[in-house]
């Protein structure tokens, strides 16, 4: 119990110290209100689900643990949203059911969440029926996906989710390493806050089979700035860290910035990842038309 309270108070002060416009937010909703609304019952705030089923065993990060409890601080700090936490599948769905194949009784599903904050990776195991839901959510019900570092790795054999998430992992030509970031959209809520460039260290994650015809991208790496490494596929020298796009009705964020646990304490980060989750749920505005490479 110690710990905890000293990492929420910590975390509760770097937001108030390093944010000015979220601490005005905090004062008009009030902090540490707790979780409210149910299935069936009304509810005073949006309800986010935060999904890493990270079970495949493959690459597994130790920062999923910590990415999660800052995402669930952040929406319990600020009072904008609740965040049900999970590392199971069988809730993405509007029907889930218990392990005895039963209705499940109550919990978070697509029928009752605004957003998604999603950072499992590999083969996440999602049936048929689950994966037509999880599309439909976004897509037809408007609802926000927003994907953290390690989501472009997941379902790498199912081309509709390549299609919702903008991207896909084809390696890390430089991990854990330090890069200069070139923010392309200033304009946008979870990148205003940042410097027009930038440095941290991370995990840069290299894309493919995307186009910027699709998406709007918002960050990425200077690679001129990087060491020569002979797992650079790309020969355009365009390596997107971050990009917002819309899925149908629905809203989606990426950004690959997150691998270690230190990354999710550094409040650029975590504020780029609370103001896009305020954006997918409809809070914020922007423009998301796709622009090619600056």
């Amino acid at each position: 119990m110690k710990r905890l309270l000293i990492i929420g108070g910590w975390l509760g002060l770097a937001i108030v110290l390093s944010s000015a416009p979220i601490v005005q937010t905090f004062e008009a909703q009030g902090r540490g209100q707790g979780r409210g609304g149910g299935r069936g019952g009304a509810r005073p705030r949006k309800a986010v689900l935060a999904w890493a089923d990270t079970r495949n065993g493959i690459a597994q990060h130790d920062s999923v643990s910590h990415a999660l409890a800052v995402i669930e601080r952040l929406g319990y700090e600020s009072g904008l949203f609740d965040t049900y936490i999970r590392t199971d599948s069988n809730i993405i769905s509007r029907h889930p059911t218990m392990t005895d194949g039963k209705p499940a009784s109550g919990g978070p599903d697509l029928t009752n969440v605004d957003a998604i904050f999603f950072l499992g990776h590999r083969d996440v195991p999602l049936d048929a029926r689950q994966k037509v839901d999880l599309l439909s959510f976004v897509k037809d019900d408007g609802k926000g996906f927003v994907a953290a570092h390690t989501a472009t790795t997941a379902f790498l054999d199912w081309p509709e989710f390549g299609e919702l998430i903008g991207a896909r992992y084809d390696g890390h030509p430089w991990n854990t390493a330090y890069g200069s970031v070139i923010n392309e959209d200033p304009g946008f809520p979870a990148t205003k806050h940042l410097a027009p460039v930038f440095s941290v260290t991370d995990e840069f994650y290299q894309a493919q089979q995307y186009s910027r015809d699709k998406i709007r991208v918002l960050l990425r790496l200077d690679v001129s700035k990087m060491p020569p490494n002979s797992e650079v596929h790309r020969t355009d020298g365009d390596f997107p860290l971050a990009w917002a796009k819309t899925y149908g009705k629905g809203r989606v964020f990426y950004s690959a910035l997150g691998h270690a646990a230190a990354t999710w304490d550094n409040p650029d980060v975590y504020r780029m990842y609370f103001e896009a989750l305020k954006w997918s749920l409809g809070m914020s505005e922007a423009d998301v038309t796709p622009r090619l490479l600056k």
